[in-house]
């Protein structure tokens, strides 16, 4: 079996307050040993507990396996190694469990939709453990609790990174029961803080290595690194906008330079590759409604190491989407894009618009160009891509051909959404979502390659 590091004076107290408290709360930044900690001592609670039925869950089955059943080789499954077994328990996933009293089962649970409460009512849970708690469902949430309360020894454990301090959790949850603390000392609420310093695996170059991927004074390392409840408001990227400079790249500096521009003895300008390229991908944005139609075009280099936004292309605002028109405009950027840098791997449009790809795929073929690389993007949480680019900004990934000035300007104008917290602002002023996105659509294929957060 796994042993996990030490544990910090924190993480200890908190342990300790556990034994005595039913309902147990672990915040803050990532990396802070919050997984491992509340799965140590849900562990170590289960091997006495009386009660036959518990709970493990998180937004997705998937997500509580991760965080809580393996937890980075220390979790659940680890710790009863050689006494667990994956199964299914009235066809729910489940892990039966031989402990000191028995055997237990542990249902593993989703709860970040509308209606999933349903999937764990009819039994009564000696413990719950909810990973991410604030990204789940409020009815679930409250279903756990609920569940629980005829326990023979009631535990509920919840683990989160902060988010904005006016989040419906805070208001709805926590502070209801922080006040229940005040008025009786001996109401059994327990909650506890961490940072990654907290978190005795790192050691201090791995500490280091962690800060490089955060810019100070962004609701990231605020959230992340801090641990704090900070709102995501204003322009996002706010250290782009005051100077990009460091994130542009000159395509005529031979440092730089992936294409050479020269003349054949026709006098037709021809392009010559001076940086392999090891992917190059299109992201299309489709105009309409008030909005442009826009064409970005990245390449890879050094697997997925580095990224650079290299070519722009658009059609003004339009009321409806002219498919003639768009397609045209494409064929043009796409003849470009492949005179220039010699290929296209993917062209990327918004997967919302299939019949628009559609046409693009019968333009290209028509014109004997390649079209079965035509594909809708896959997509993932929108709040999921600022903090992406911004990694990618920070650790010198990223950089962009200073000539893309729409982009640019995009990128420096977008700011948070006021009514919807941690998302990017959709009101499209000076058409930045619409140079936003398509510059997405360039990487949202392969974020599990370039982000180091997600490859970690």
């Amino acid at each position: 079996m796994n042993k996990p590091a030490s544990f910090s004076v924190r993480q200890y107290e908190y342990m300790q307050r556990c034994l005595t408290s039913w309902f147990n709360v672990a915040e803050g930044g990532k990396r802070g040993g919050k997984n491992v900690l509340q799965t140590l001592i849900f562990c170590m609670l289960l091997e006495e507990h009386e009660n036959k039925i518990h709970l493990v869950a998180g937004v997705s089955v998937a997500t509580a396996k991760l965080n809580i059943l393996d937890c980075d080789g220390y979790g659940l499954l680890n710790y009863f190694e050689g006494r667990s077994r994956e199964g299914k328990y009235k066809d729910r996933d489940c892990v039966y469990v031989q402990t000191k009293t028995g055997e237990k089962i542990v249902l593993v649970s989703g709860g970040g939709k509308d209606g999933d409460e349903k999937l764990i009512k009819g039994n009564t849970y000696g413990m719950a453990y909810v990973t991410e708690a604030n990204e789940c469902h409020p009815k679930f949430l409250k279903e756990t609790f609920d569940r629980t309360i005829s326990s023979s020894s009631r535990k509920v454990f919840h683990d989160l990174n902060p988010k904005d301090p006016e989040d419906w959790y805070y208001t709805d949850i926590l502070k209801f029961h922080e006040e229940q603390q005040e008025t009786d000392s001996e109401y059994g609420y327990n909650y506890g803080h961490f940072t990654l310093v907290d978190n005795m695996s790192l050691s201090d170059e791995k500490i280091r290595e962690v800060l490089k991927t955060y810019q100070k004074g962004t609701v990231w390392y605020n959230r992340d690194i801090k641990g704090d409840r900070t709102p995501a408001e204003g322009i996002i990227f706010r250290y782009f906008a005051d100077d990009n400079t460091p994130y542009l790249y000159d395509p005529e500096d031979d440092q730089e330079k992936i294409i050479e521009p020269y003349s054949d003895e026709n006098g037709v300008l021809r392009y010559r590759r001076i940086r392999n390229l090891s992917k190059v991908t299109m992201g299309i944005d489709f105009g309409g409604n008030g909005s442009m139609t826009t064409f970005v075009l990245a390449g890879y280099m050094n697997g997925y190491e580095k990224l650079r936004f290299m070519e722009e292309d658009g059609l003004p605002v339009t009321q409806e989407i002219d498919a003639e028109r768009i397609a045209k405009e494409f064929i043009v950027f796409y003849r470009e894009c492949l005179d220039k840098y010699g290929r296209v791997d993917w062209v990327l449009p918004d997967s919302a618009s299939p019949t628009m790809i559609n046409t693009l795929r019968s333009a290209a073929r028509k014109e004997g160009l390649r079209y079965d690389n035509i594909a809708g993007c896959k997509k993932n949480e929108v709040s999921e891509r600022p903090r992406t680019i911004d990694m990618l900004f920070t650790t010198g990934r990223l950089k962009i051909n200073k000539n893309c000035v729409k982009l640019r300007k995009a990128i420096s104008k977008l700011r948070w959404d006021e009514d919807h917290p941690d998302i990017p602002e959709d009101k499209n002023i000076g058409n930045c979502n619409d140079w936003w996105d398509a510059s997405c659509y360039t990487w949202l294929d392969f974020v599990g390659y370039i982000d180091l957060e997600r490859r970690r």
